[in-house]
């Protein structure tokens, strides 16, 4: 019977080489991070996460900087053999592009995500993102490498991250708001509420003093992205976490009312399964949004 094939040992992502690489030719965490166009924790973060993986201290750390150890030496002339071949092999031809699937719910692709994805390529050209538009409220979603949800953790069995914490406020056209008079929470009674599914009302009107209950009747949406549109456009005011209207607020299309604001209960989250979150160009990008969202 034959013996079973070993399993080769784990790589390192290419994102932590790439940073333990540049900090060692720069002499310092914060040099790197201006050629990598990352912050110095970031760089600081990666170089832990490969000395934990090697079992080995790369740096020795000080109050006035930091500098190669003995194994830090070592490892460094075996990390730059590996790129001077993977550099050699790409001269012979075009380099393949590496794809990456990401499933995102529409007003995070659109208000949040595509305005900051040039930063990404700028750090990582060589990854190609697929973006797959994911309508929220599926009860058995399709599965990406990298998944955004907007909702509660946890959602299924897969690694979760949650991306940032937000705040819900009443939003209101300004036309809407002069035309309604609206100076006081009480005067809600008489304006036409948007609902959504994604975020209720009731506990911003328990935040405002306000003993109503759920609105029962008015436009529903399943989209935060259209919920918002609706408002702008007249149609009612809406109830929506802060970070996701920003698109809308900042200009002016949409006023925060009342000066009151509740805690979001739900926000968007990374899902990545387990074996493919040691991808490389999962990583990264999950680090990314991480440090870009935080």
């Amino acid at each position: 019977m034959k013996g079973r094939m070993a399993r080769p040992p784990r790589l390192p992502p290419i994102h932590a080489l790439s940073a333990f690489e540049s900090a060692a030719r720069l002499g310092g965490f914060a040099q790197a991070a201006g050629e990598l166009c990352i912050t110095p924790s970031a760089v600081s973060h990666r170089i832990r996460l490969l000395e934990a993986q090697l079992g080995e201290q790369l740096f020795e750390r000080s109050h006035t900087g930091v500098r190669l150890s003995a194994a830090g030496r070592r490892y460094l002339a075996g990390v730059r053999e590996a790129f001077d071949r993977l550099a050699h092999l790409s001269c012979g031809g075009e380099t393949r592009p590496v794809r990456l699937r990401v499933g995102s719910p529409p007003t995070f692709a659109r208000n949040l995500l595509m305005p900051r994805l040039p930063e990404f390529y700028r750090q990582w050209p060589e990854i190609e993102i697929e973006v797959a538009v994911a309508a929220p409220m599926q009860d058995k979603p399709e599965r990406h490498d990298v998944d955004i949800r907007f909702g509660r953790a946890p959602f299924d069995e897969r690694q979760t991250t949650r991306l940032f914490d937000d705040r819900v406020q009443v939003l209101a056209a300004p036309a809407s708001a002069a035309r309604l008079a609206l100076h006081e929470p009480a005067d809600l009674a008489r304006a036409e509420l948007l609902r959504s599914p994604l975020v209720p009302w009731k506990p911003w009107f328990e935040a405002a003093g306000l003993d109503w209950p759920e609105p029962a009747r008015g436009l529903v949406f399943t989209d935060l992205g259209i919920l918002l549109e609706a408002a702008a456009s007249g149609l009612g005011l809406a109830i929506c976490p802060l970070r996701i209207a920003g698109n809308w607020t900042s200009t002016a299309q949409l006023l925060p009312l009342f000066g009151i604001s509740v805690a979001a209960a739900s926000t968007y989250h990374v899902l990545v399964e387990r074996e493919l979150a040691e991808r490389p160009e999962v990583a990264a990008f999950v680090e990314w949004l991480g440090v870009t969202f935080a």
